[in-house]
């Protein structure tokens, strides 16, 4: 029915509207150059996500479903100040998303490339924040690109957070996300070992930026296994091993630990 060009993005993709004749419902998709950080964050997002989301790869082409939702920096400018949000809920949420963000390593997460679902229940709304770009995916080298708590238009929702949730709290609900990863993750394991074979044996990112990540996460957990790490794909599911104390067949560490 249309074909927009979008002039945001590093890839510029075009929207492409689908309408059915029938009655004229209409679905959007996006077809962009498919890039390697894009296609595993997506495949992340998939299995480590409570979000399902769409896609086919063809060679160098990719083509995503539309994520429905209010984006990030909408939300924040028209939503937070409203007085019907039910802060806590928003909190908590976006606690859970930031732990999602960094145990996965998906970077990026300024308030524009993430949306908000807001689902009116019998009481107030429920949200969930979801990531709607991918193309950061264990790409940079920083740590703090990975928490979406350290962007500055993220701010707002940051120190709402940190008004109304205190220390220990949050650190349950870390704990009860990364529960709820690692029981996805045992769910998909065939399919998590192959992506992670193809991960860590691809180079996805500059040596530099892979060295620059095990450097700061070896710091971080103390843990120097990080340095055995030669691409970002084995930084990634060292990280996941490491966060979500995973052993056996869903363990990952590099050769040599």
């Amino acid at each position: 029915d249309r074909v927009d060009f979008c002039t945001f993005g590093n890839t510029k993709p075009m929207r492409v509207r689908v309408v059915n004749q029938y009655n004229d419902n209409h679905d959007y998709f996006y077809v962009k150059k498919a890039d390697a950080s894009r296609i595993y964050g997506l495949e992340l997002e998939e299995l480590l996500s409570p979000n399902h989301i769409n896609f086919l790869v063809h060679e160098d082409t990719l083509i995503e479903e539309h994520i429905i939702g209010v984006p990030g920096d909408d939300f924040i400018k028209e939503f937070l100040p409203r007085p019907d949000l039910h802060e806590v809920r928003l909190a908590k949420e976006f606690i859970k998303f930031n732990e999602r963000c960094f145990v996965r390593l998906l970077g990026d997460m300024r308030a524009y490339n993430y949306v908000v679902e807001v689902t009116p229940d019998f009481e107030q709304s429920q949200y969930r924040v979801r990531a709607i770009d991918f193309d950061q995916q264990s790409y940079e080298g920083r740590r703090t690109l990975y928490l979406p708590q350290f962007f500055k238009n993220n701010f707002p929702v940051v120190k709402l957070c940190t008004d109304l949730i205190n220390v220990e709290t949050s650190k349950q609900y870390q704990r009860e996300e990364r529960t709820l990863i690692k029981r996805r993750l045992n769910f998909a394991l065939p399919r998590v070992q192959h992506l992670r074979t193809c991960m860590c044996a691809d180079q996805i990112s500059s040596a530099e930026k892979t060295y620059q990540l095990r450097k700061e996460l070896a710091k971080l957990h103390n843990d120097f296994r990080f340095m055995l790490c030669h691409s970002m794909g084995e930084i990634t599911f060292l990280n996941i091993t490491i966060t979500l104390g995973l052993t056996g067949a869903a363990a990952y560490f590099p050769e040599g630990a």
